[in-house]
């Protein structure tokens, strides 16, 4: 009786519920249970250990096996495993390894025979998924779960093929693993969701309040906008534009009305900050699964920059520059990361595991674009150089962008009239928008201005015509902020000096008075007047370039040719601009009561006196010799220093492909030693023979061809090929075009994605965790590949990610 009276105390929940320690029996004291090897049967409830999924080890052989993860986790990280498929890596020429007499090597091939298969670089041998996702401590097959498969030669060997044999029959180890992901993966039929089904009316009110949720924080993402209230209370006035905005969908929609927030089930509402970050997240990994997938096969470049942000933290910005499918030449925004230092090792570590983590070889990049620091550009230990001793085809590009500002900037230096010029500018610009009292004044005295030239029929009105504005501040990292300031205090000329000869006669104190009495008499002297005309012709002719380096599709060769065109029409103004400049700014200064020196008049520097005087120079000679002569020379010289790669072979030998002026510099035989030297990796022994071949048809078929007449830019080439279907007939030029196209010209994308992270992550959200600025920027900057990410697949995927309470399916 006392048995049977054991046994029916024994129920379910007898395994569950802890039993009372007993002090009288030391067999079963807590101090004598030996816990280390019980991780598979017991979990912590109080100290539960959690993994980060975003940062699971790809690569087979170092991995953590699954059995060694906590147990309440395990399925949450095979589910990761499971979006992320597979780890199988193309790599252009894998290892060979010695086979008897024989070397061989695994082949790439094998991914699409067997979908299962994976491969480690570090241990080069081949792993299986399924099975790593499933073994248990006792593996049944250790060669492809922990150890690895190297015997190459028994994979192409019939019915002997090792590869066949580790599959096996329908009730194979290998097989009811790959049943495991499919049972785990079919959520709906998980004991959990059966025995609490739910009707199709409830599913269909879950994913619609989930669908109101997503939209919400896809519209706030797209916009830049925070999420959470100070207060989300039930009696808050304000609960934060995530509460706001679910609010605002259920006032425009009954429906969703009757089922969000307030009346929602309590474990089903999908509005906690997890939710949001989980949903955001799932948004940003298909973004990047979008952009992985534009890239594809094809080789890519990397543009990387770093910057502070509000928190004073180190990010770094990667941008990846590939050509696409339909030949248009892409900047994505791919991942910001924030970094403990700058240091060449640390920011090549976390490049490449960002790659790594997105199925993306450092064998397939074909070009790096940083600025000129020392970590990024040093030829031993640089970032650069780092790389390049993993893949020698990433040729490094200094950003043009950068070279142009160091160009002018310190051509600016050089010539003392020039920089004073720059320093006085500052100065009066500071100096009369400083207070909002002179800003009004100033924006007061250009109304009048405007409104005395419109009624004189000195100036047009129209839509967008004389419209106030402002005086714009010179920036130290873009040059053309200089030109807006230039352009700025000549249209606003005369209301600057109205402000200034207020503020002598009103100023506040003796100093601001002295300080504008000062401006004033530089603004009304001709040097000031000389030199601010001189720097708005040489400007305007660089400012086209600044411009056009901002551009995202601008390819090497058309940025070098820009250059070119730049110093040539900096020559041209040198040799013939100076008369009509000069009259130009003589007819200012009679506009404005100036005193004109007599050009032809003896010229005396510094203090005037006789023994300061070198040379006997006229006014005429140093206006036109040693302030505008020398400072386009300064221009030119630095020009010529900074973008010196007229001398580099790759861009000589890229140039016989532009197809401006009728394909003028074509040359079958530089495109050949192009291909020759400085991509031998991708082309092989028999496709170089074939690419001389094509290269013959080609001059003869696609030079004289009408659609591709009138065409400047090897992009536009590219996508005349792509439209023609030509490339299909010229596959091998096709893909040296796409070579040349990757490599990068300037990191403004970068830059453009810090001006994102700063609307961000501002000042009230500076505790912004890393993980949700990498996701709210990315889905930011590629809105338009957010927009279109279809709600559905969001919910069947954060369905799918966990068990969740409500059914979605």
């Amino acid at each position: 009786m006392e048995t049977q009276g054991n046994k029916r105390r024994k129920t379910i929940f007898s395994f569950f519920k802890p039993r009372e320690p007993t002090s009288t029996s030391e067999e079963h004291s807590p101090s004598n249970i030996d816990i280390s090897n019980c991780n598979d049967q017991y979990s912590s409830k109080s100290q539960r250990v959690e993994i980060d999924v975003d940062s699971l080890e790809r690569d087979p052989s170092i991995r953590i096996p699954i059995w060694q993860h906590p147990v309440n986790q395990r399925d949450e990280i095979r589910r990761a495993y499971i979006k992320m498929g597979p780890y199988q890596p193309i790599m252009p020429v894998y290892p060979r390894t010695e086979s008897g007499q024989q070397y061989r090597r695994f082949q790439s091939s094998w991914f699409k025979q067997f979908s299962w298969l994976e491969y480690s670089p570090s241990k080069d041998a081949a792993f299986c998924f399924p099975c790593f996702l499933f073994e248990n401590k006792k593996a049944h097959y250790p060669t492809f779960t922990t150890e690895g498969f190297k015997s190459w030669k028994r994979v192409n060997d019939g019915s002997r093929c090792s590869f066949l044999l580790h599959t096996g029959g329908p009730t194979s180890p290998h097989n009811n693993a790959v049943n495991s992901i499919d049972a785990l993966m079919n959520l709906t039929q998980h004991i959990d969701k059966v025995m609490n089904v739910q009707t199709s009316e409830e599913v269909q009110k879950n994913r619609l309040r989930l669908m109101a949720t997503i939209e919400s924080i896809r519209w706030l993402s797209l916009q830049a906008c925070a999420f959470r209230g100070h207060d989300e209370s039930l009696s808050s006035n304000n609960c934060g534009n995530f509460i706001e905005m679910i609010r605002l969908i259920g006032r425009m929609n009954g429906s969703i009305d009757d089922v969000v927030l307030e009346k929602a089930p309590k474990n089903a509402k999908y509005t906690s900050p997890m939710i949001q970050k989980e949903i955001l997240h799932i948004m940003a990994n298909k973004v990047r699964n979008k952009i992985r997938e534009e890239i594809g096969d094809a080789k890519f470049c990397i543009l990387v920059d770093e910057a502070k942000d509000t928190s004073n933290k180190e990010q770094m910005a990667i941008v990846l520059r590939f050509v696409d499918v339909a030949g248009f030449l892409r900047e994505r925004f791919f991942a910001i990361v924030h970094v403990t230092d700058t240091t060449a090792l640390t920011l090549k570590k976390e490049i490449s595991d960002v790659l790594d983590r997105n199925n993306l070889q450092i064998s397939n990049m074909r070009g790096q674009g940083y600025d000129g620091a020392s970590n990024m550009s040093g030829a031993w230990n640089g970032l650069q150089a780092l790389f390049l001793r993993d893949c020698p085809y990433a040729y490094y590009v200094h950003c043009f962008a950068h070279r142009l500002q160091l160009a002018l900037v310190v051509a600016a230096e050089r010539e003392t009239s020039i920089w004073l010029f720059f320093s006085k500018l500052t100065s009066i610009v500071n100096l009369v928008s400083a207070s909002p009292k002179r800003h009004t004044e100033l924006r007061s005295a250009q109304a009048i201005e405007i409104a005395h030239m419109v009624a004189t029929g000195e100036r047009e009105t129209g839509r967008g015509c004389n419209q106030i504005g402002s005086l714009h501040r010179a920036g130290t990292t873009r040059w053309s902020s200089h030109f807006d300031s230039i352009c700025s205090l000549i249209d606003m000329y005369k209301a600057v000096i109205t402000v200034l000869e207020s503020m002598v006669n009103e100023g506040s104190s003796n100093s601001l008075r002295g300080e504008a009495s000062g401006s004033l008499i530089v603004m009304r002297s001709f040097d000031f007047i000389f030199i601010l005309y001189v720097m708005h012709k040489i400007m305007g002719i660089t400012d086209l370039l600044c411009r056009a380096l901002q551009h995202k599709s601008l390819d090497i060769l058309n940025a070098m040719d820009l250059v070119s065109s730049t110093k040539a029409l900096l020559q041209t103004l040198r040799e013939e601009g100076f008369d009509s400049l000069l009259m130009n700014v003589e007819s200012v200064c009679t506009e404005y009561d100036i005193e004109i020196p007599n050009m032809n008049a003896c010229y005396k520097g510094a203090t005037g006196r006789s023994c300061q005087q070198k040379d006997s120079i006229t006014f005429e000679h140093y206006y036109r010799v040693g302030i505008f002569k020398a400072a386009i020379d300064f221009q030119v010289t630095e020009l010529n220093s900074r973008f010196n790669d007229g001398a580099v072979e790759l861009l000589m030998l890229s140039s016989a492909l532009e197809p401006k002026d009728n394909f003028k510099l074509f040359n079958a035989g530089l495109i050949y030693s192009l291909a020759e030297k400085f991509y031998p990796g991708d082309f092989t022994a028999q496709e170089m023979h074939y690419l001389r071949s094509q290269l013959e048809h080609y001059k003869c078929d696609v030079l004289c061809h009408e659609s591709f007449q009138n065409i400047s830019t090897i992009s536009e080439l590219y996508q005349r090929l792509v439209e023609t279907n030509k490339s299909q007939n010229y596959n091998l030029i096709d893909r040296l075009i796409r070579l040349i196209l990757t490599l990068p010209v300037s990191t403004a994308t970068t830059e453009r994605s810090f001006s994102a992270m700063k609307l961000i992550k501002t000042a009230i959200r500076n505790k912004i965790e890393e993980d949700f600025l990498a996701d709210s920027m990315i889905v930011y900057i590629e809105r338009e590949l957010a927009e279109n990410i279809d709600s559905d697949s969001i919910i069947d995927e954060f369905y799918s990610l966990k068990n969740r309470r409500a059914q979605l399916q």
